[in-house]
């Protein structure tokens, strides 16, 4: 088997070479380390040729300009892909879902572009499943699947907590992340966990059964996360690594009476669920644990509390409501910042250094990477019984198991290592060299990697799930397309009363046409009318389809078809569907077309040509005519789109897309809903046989006027452009 081109999709953004800022805000926390490291050890897999991290592009004065920079290389088997959607400012992972299918284009256009096809795909959290789906039909790509947390808990969470079903919707969007959840266990290949336990969070999902699972566990920088007596050979790096020491040593200390006592240590953003308060509660209880030890807490990065997102805020406020409340001056420490890429490692080394314990009481944990960290660096650890650390104690023997909300057992556990010594060293050694041996990246990724090639092998590297989407195959349009024929159908193609002049000649030319010629039908008919004209005129496959007066654009393999989402969410912006009808109702010139005639951008009408009025329709429209297209054909349709929406628009998207030059596109058409397509740089064809809106057109640059009706009319033109000879 070739080597591996692998897509990792991780889409909030930021993620960058230079250093990650884990704690920046609640959506930056153990995802986005976890992410950037798979990346950078699947790059040093010796099977594996490259891999393209793709996030959203970021262009924000208050951040990094490197999250602005489009591609970033990391090494040389690693780039960062940023895809620019929904503006340029950071915004929350909850603001993004409306953009997922312009992130999706986006992808599609930037990986044609660059020639960057991958062979598989990997997303992370519930919005890159989507996405990773949605690419995984289009591209005919496997893809796996990484929950990092489910929308089912977090909903039930903050239900429980007292906010209202339909608050936590429009803040959090869970019917959107519930449904891409649901989607992703149909369509991934696999799911990949950190345990066991995990796998059974997945339970309450109605599409659990369609899943398959692997538990992997996370691994850790093996080369970072050293135990404290570990000494660095390097004398640059030694002195690197001292120089930090005595900065973390610094800022800590300085909030303490006696800095030199051991220290109980706890890291992670400030979150409710992460259980804090309730570690500063066993400990400003208990004067014989603060005779003992100190306590110091990295609660997330912050400047100013009152300016921080209201859950954060309310959180650090109550931990310093706490320390108040306890008189724990002088023996808590409770610092505003620290280089999350440089100074982690250094702070566990450093309690280490100090004889102290590592605490994680979160309510739930579904690995716990603070866990196999901080025993890798030698400290033990007391941690909550709740997910991934029940199955990582076991195994490495580095620290105790507790209920997070039972205060006696805590307070039992953090007394028992910090007063013998003996029990200290047996955790510190054990988690050692425990962690080194079953958490590395190293065997996560050879894990991964032999799943992924068991996969492909099975399914000669192109099979995906079918339950959702048709298996679509579009390796044609992988080649370097060049040129692009557009043609309308009805009255260009074909013209039955005629006998469809041309027709058996033009359809050899499709036929043979080289690789770099693409083509596609434009129609006003709706995808079941041209799906018919296809299998009864036996047409060559298009590889697009552009239909319904240009309202939706298709992808085909055979029978199939899929529908391109990021045209339809193009046109949704300022479309009132219902309000149009409502307006249109008035016209006694004009009838509704049947149900099938219809779809959610196009209104479609009968209409009397003699009674024709556009001022009128402009009138009843009222101030929002101006995002309405009307278009009138072949004297008896007429059809209401969003103004964005015309097979003139929609084959520039295409151009985009696929990155065809629109000067390289002819498209031919023979009616008034065809004129859209000739405008810019396109050639036009307008056959012999036109309608009266097309009468007055004359041969010009970019159009040409044939004398030959449908079919004979579409070769003149390409004999006239020399597209054929």
């Amino acid at each position: 088997m070739r080597k591996l081109r692998i897509a990792i999709i991780n889409i909030h953004g930021l993620l960058k070479g230079s250093g990650l800022e884990i704690g920046k805000d609640a959506d930056n926390g153990g995802q986005t380390k976890y992410v950037f490291e798979l990346a950078e050890f699947l790059s040093q897999h010796s099977d594996v040729e490259y891999v393209d991290l793709f996030t959203r592009l970021i262009d924000d004065p208050n951040l990094s300009p490197e999250y602005a920079v489009p591609v970033e290389a990391v090494n040389e088997k690693l780039n960062i892909r940023r895809i620019p959607f929904l503006g340029k400012k950071y915004k929350s992972k909850e603001q993004l879902w409306e953009g997922l299918d312009t992130f999706v284009n986006g992808v599609v256009q930037h990986i044609k572009f660059h020639n960057i096809f991958p062979n598989w795909i990997h997303s992370h959290y519930g919005d890159a499943g989507y996405a990773a789906a949605e690419l995984s039909a289009i591209l005919n790509i496997p893809f796996a699947h990484t929950g990092h947390s489910l929308g089912f808990y977090k909903k039930k969470k903050l239900i429980e907590g007292g906010m209202s079903e339909e608050e936590a919707e429009k803040k959090f969007k869970f019917t959107q992340r519930i449904a891409a959840e649901e989607k992703t266990l149909e369509l991934s290949e696999f799911i990949i966990t950190s345990t066991e336990q995990e796998i059974e969070t997945y339970k309450v999902y109605k599409n659990f059964d369609l899943g398959k699972y692997h538990a992997i566990s996370p691994g850790i920088d093996v080369r970072k996360f050293v135990p404290y007596y570990h000494i660095e050979q390097d004398s640059n790096k030694q002195m690197e690594e001292e120089q930090r020491k005595y900065w973390v040593a610094e800022t800590i200390s300085k909030f303490l009476i006696n800095p030199h006592k051991p220290f109980i240590l706890a890291l992670s953003r400030p979150d409710r669920h992460k259980n804090l308060h309730t570690l500063i509660e066993v400990y400003g209880k208990d004067k014989e644990l603060q005779s003992i030890a100190n306590l110091v807490i990295f609660a997330g990065i912050r400047r100013d509390i009152t300016k921080m997102p209201e859950s954060e805020k309310d959180v650090l406020t109550d931990l310093l409501l706490l320390m108040d409340k306890y008189d724990l001056y002088g023996k808590m420490a409770i610092p505003k910042k620290h280089d999350v890429e440089n100074e982690v490692s250094i702070i566990y080394r450093y309690a280490a250094e100090k004889r102290g314990v590592f605490v994680n009481l979160a309510l739930h944990e579904n690995f716990g990477l603070t866990v196999i960290e901080s025993a890798s660096s030698g400290l033990p650890v007391v941690v909550t019984k709740n997910g991934g650390p029940s199955e990582i104690i076991p195994i490495c023997q580095n620290g105790e198991l507790v209920n997070p909300q039972d205060e006696n057992q805590i307070k039992k556990a953090l007394r028992n290592i910090l007063t013998d010594e003996n029990k200290w060293r047996y955790y510190s050694n054990n988690g050692a060299i425990n962690i080194q041996k079953h958490y590395s990246w190293l065997a996560h990724v050879n894990q991964y990697i032999e799943l992924i090639k068991e996969n492909l092998s099975l399914s000669s590297g192109s099979g995906i799930k079918n339950q959702y989407y048709p298996n679509i195959n579009i390796d044609r349009l992988k080649r370097k397309v060049e040129n692009l024929l557009v043609s309308d159908i009805d009255g260009t193609l074909i013209e039955p009363k005629l006998n469809n002049p041309g027709l058996q000649e033009l359809k050899s030319h499709l036929v043979n046409r080289t690789e770099k010629m693409a083509f596609a039908m434009a129609s006003g008919r709706n995808l079941e009318l041209v799906k018919k004209i296809i299998t009864e005129e036996h047409f060559p496959l298009p590889d697009f389809i552009i239909c319904s007066v240009g309202t939706e654009i298709y992808y085909t393999n055979g029978n199939e078809y899929i529908l391109d989402k990021g045209w339809a969410t193009f046109l949704s912006g300022r479309w009132k569907r219902d309000d149009i009808v409502n307006r249109l109702k008035v016209i006694s010139w004009m009838r509704l077309q049947e149900e099938e005639g219809q779809n959610p951008f196009k209104i479609s009408y009968y209409y009397d040509e003699k009674y024709y009025n556009r001022e009128e329709l402009i009138n009843v429209l009222g101030a929002g005519w101006y995002k309405i297209n009307i278009i009138p054909s072949h004297g008896k349709y007429i059809d209401f789109i969003p103004k964005r929406a015309s097979k003139g628009n929609a084959i520039k998207f295409l151009c985009r897309k696929w990155s065809i030059p629109l000067g390289n596109v002819v498209a031919a058409g023979d009616s008034g809903n065809d004129i859209d397509m000739f405008r810019g740089p396109v050639k036009g064809i307008i056959v012999g046989n036109r309608s009266s809106e097309l009468a007055d057109y004359v041969t010009t640059r970019g159009i040409y006027v044939a004398k030959e009706p449908a079919s004979s009319g579409i070769i003149e033109g390409l004999k006239h452009y020399k597209i054929i000879k």
